[in-house]
């Protein structure tokens, strides 16, 4: 699931359960006004681009086989190339940050979709390494656009409906990647690569057609909401700058623990999301290469750590009030952790295939907890602080992955990520000791 997308739907889930404010209203005035439907037309549009947004990420994870063999290159050369895909996104953040707020994120989102479905055209066609690395800058560029613009849309429904509604919007993007993960396994023995990424970027450019109409029939009654929207995308100008100011002398006696509290909870963010990159990036071939098993099995294998994924978020808020954040966290690291030892080193296509359900149900609610509780600590900034270093995870999981593999083995690589998940079981423990998180 995208980094910037997990952190705006805990951010206001997180808002929901402590009382801060939904599009900059007040919990007290957030009440339904009865006057729009909590399923308005923008709503919808921008669930059925979210949803659009996973499925073409899934149907490009699940073709990464085919096209690895295409253009002959090892694990270490696959892990640079697939790097250019956070480089494209990490490079067009801050400008669609600015475009946002320039023309407003609504036709932002209709043209950043549109970037993506027809960057997911490309990479088959590519027959060399460094062509491919081109064409996935792009392809991350896309996809870079797409999390930043969506993200900012979703903060404006969020504001006009007065309801705590953005889980819902990042629910479509993991339903979305795991029907295209779904889909790609059933084509991938009768359909080519370039035909299966042809027909999923087709379907993206119709559905932004149908989607786009929707949401930009709306687009004047949202425009008063834009600038603070997108300005939220981006960490100097997020929604809440301006509480966190006024509460700045509170918070400076604490001013050192609170940045030792938010690098821990980065941390444990990056542990996470260097599980998520890995899996997305490395899954399916460590099934057709180590566990020799066939190509539709093996897309299989990444939509049911899709599938556990998107269940453990659905169950995420239920488990946080029973179990609490801490136990929670440490429950979903362990568990993770163990699942990818069972995954890396069984030779079994069904123990792999349930190792990969622990890993998506372990991970599944450690990164947007982290990244709720550091934007209580530490407000906007400290979201800012903890999101940059998740997202180095996503950056340098699947090129590390790929140089062990080399080195050793890919299923040695892959046992990283299982160290990884005990790293964030023992750093959410420290991040909810009493003594770092006294007022």
């Amino acid at each position: 699931m995208p980094l910037l997308n997990k952190t705006r739907a805990h951010r206001s889930a997180s808002q929901a359960r402590s009382g801060p404010s939904f599009g900059g209203h007040s919990n007290g005035s957030a009440a339904p006004t009865g006057a729009r439907s909590a399923w308005s037309a923008a709503r919808i549009a921008l669930t059925a681009f979210f949803a659009v947004d996973g499925f073409l990420f899934a149907a490009w994870v699940v073709r990464i086989p085919d096209i690895r063999a295409q253009v002959h290159a090892s694990h270490s050369a696959l892990g640079l190339a697939l790097l250019c895909v956070s480089a494209g996104a990490v490079a067009t953040m801050p400008v669609i940050g600015r475009l946002c707020v320039r023309y407003g994120s609504r036709p932002v989102t209709v043209a950043s979709l549109v970037l993506l479905s027809l960057s997911v055209l490309l990479p088959p066609h590519m027959h060399t390494v460094p062509t491919l690395g081109a064409v996935l800058v792009l392809f991350g560029a896309g996809y870079g656009a797409a999390n930043v613009s969506m993200n900012s849309a979703a903060v404006e429904v969020v504001a006009e409906l007065r309801r705590p509604v953005m889980p819902s919007f990042h629910a479509g993007y993991s339903l979305g990647g795991l029907l295209g993960a779904a889909v790609g396994g059933l084509l991938a023995a009768s359909v080519s690569a370039s035909w299966a990424l042809a027909l999923s970027g087709l379907l993206g450019l119709l559905v932004t057609a149908a989607a786009g109409t929707a949401l930009l029939r709306e687009r004047t009654r949202a425009t008063g909401r834009t600038a603070p929207a997108a300005a939220g995308a981006t960490p100097a100008a997020a929604p809440g700058a301006a509480r966190s100011a006024a509460a700045a002398p509170a918070r400076r006696g604490r001013a050192g623990h609170t940045r030792l509290l938010v690098l821990l909870l980065g941390l444990t963010a990056l542990c996470s999301s260097y599980g998520e990159g890995s899996l997305a990036d490395w899954a399916t071939l460590h099934l057709t290469d180590d566990v020799h098993a066939s190509a539709g099995l093996a897309a299989f294998g990444y939509a049911a750590y899709a599938f556990a994924m998107t269940s453990g978020r659905l169950a995420g808020t239920w488990l946080s009030i029973r179990l609490g954040p801490a136990r929670l966290m440490a429950a979903g690291g362990l568990t993770a952790g163990a699942g990818m030892l069972i995954a890396a080193l069984t030779p079994s296509v069904p123990l792999v295939l349930a190792g990969f359900v622990l890993v998506g149900l372990g991970l599944a609610n450690l990164f947007p907890l982290a990244i709720a509780r550091a934007g209580e600590a530490g407000g906007p900034q400290g979201v800012a602080t903890a999101s940059t270093l998740g997202y180095a995870g996503m950056l340098i999981g699947p090129p590390v992955i790929g140089f062990l593999a080399d080195a050793a083995s890919l299923p040695i690589a892959l046992t990283t990520v299982a160290a990884a998940g005990a790293g964030a079981a023992v750093l959410s423990v420290l991040v909810h000791r009493p003594a770092l998180n006294a007022r």
